[in-house]
């Protein structure tokens, strides 16, 4: 299953991928008299929800007037989560990327957190501070648990998964640099985001996926996700012998090399206003952002 979430007049909606394109999903209820859930998020921590999706997927081959489908092109996207419980994030995650920032690599997964401000949607732009001038770009693919993982061992972990989407873990490095905690770094505005669609994880398999970015048309990062450190099973299974992960938590899970902190110091231009990301995963499709 793919899904999208939208605005249209104002209101939060949510899209389906179908053989004749994304549903709308709040009109295909209304045409069948069903109810509908409008957060993807609700999908995942309320059974009820998730079954009203389902029952309106269920006789979604009846609607087959274009009415009731949007257009990835001229939609307005917001984040494909818009109220996690928890944003994690896992550092320094590619043995690439760990030589490139010449740091040690971690012996156990590296956890940090962004706040839910963070979040931002496919074709919003991002921000750049004042009084920083030094902002990098990070994809990741997220993983977005759909099951509560309390103590979960590695061979359970991937049952707590839901599925994935990409993120784009925007850093502010000398604010990250700059205190012992990156959160201030991690956390401006709109430094987190999300889509554009969210992917069922039946769809795809994690430990195997092509990710890539393109700053200006131009590949900066290049990878497959057999190359984390630690994989998701490993990194859901860690987090959960520390705290529980709720459905709707979401987890970025590290980012490979080609970052611009990577690059000698004379050759790093940091990002400015104007500069454009594409952040591509394959299977899940590319999340673009402007910088302004």
């Amino acid at each position: 299953m793919q899904l999208i979430h939208f605005s249209e007049d104002g209101q939060s909606r949510i899209g389906i991928k179908t053989e004749h394109g994304f549903l709308n999903v709040a009109k295909a209820a209304a045409a069948l008299s069903l109810p509908f859930p409008s957060y993807i998020d609700d999908v995942l921590k309320d059974p009820e929800q998730a079954a009203q999706l389902d029952a309106i997927l269920a006789q979604a081959d009846t609607l087959t007037d274009p009415a009731y489908y949007v257009s990835m092109e001229e939609v307005t996207f917001l984040p494909v989560f818009s109220r996690p419980g928890k944003i994690l994030c896992i550092g320094k995650n590619y043995a690439a990327h760990v030589a490139e920032t010449k740091s040690e690599a971690p012996k156990k997964p590296l956890v940090f957190s962004k706040f839910t401000s963070a979040l931002a949607a496919h074709k919003e732009g991002i921000p750049i501070p004042e009084h920083t001038d030094k902002v990098d770009y990070e994809v990741e693919l997220v993983a977005v648990i759909g099951k509560k993982a309390y103590c979960v061992s590695p061979e359970e972990a991937l049952n707590h998964v839901a599925g994935y989407t990409i993120g784009n873990d925007v850093t502010a490095r000398d604010w990250q640099k700059g205190s012992p905690q990156w959160l201030l770094g991690k956390s401006p505005d709109k430094f987190a985001p999300l889509g554009p669609v969210y992917v069922t994880a039946d769809e795809l398999d994690p430990t195997n996926l092509d990710i890539s970015l393109k700053l200006n048309g131009e590949v900066r990062q290049n990878s497959n996700t057999q190359h984390l450190i630690f994989d998701i099973a490993t990194i859901v299974s860690y987090i959960s012998q520390h705290f529980a992960l709720e459905p709707g938590d979401i987890i970025f899970t590290g980012t490979p090399d080609g970052v611009i902190l990577g690059y000698p110091e004379d050759e790093q231009v940091w990002l400015k206003p104007g500069d454009v990301i594409e952040s591509t995963i394959e299977g899940i499709g590319t999340l673009v952002n402007t910088f302004r």
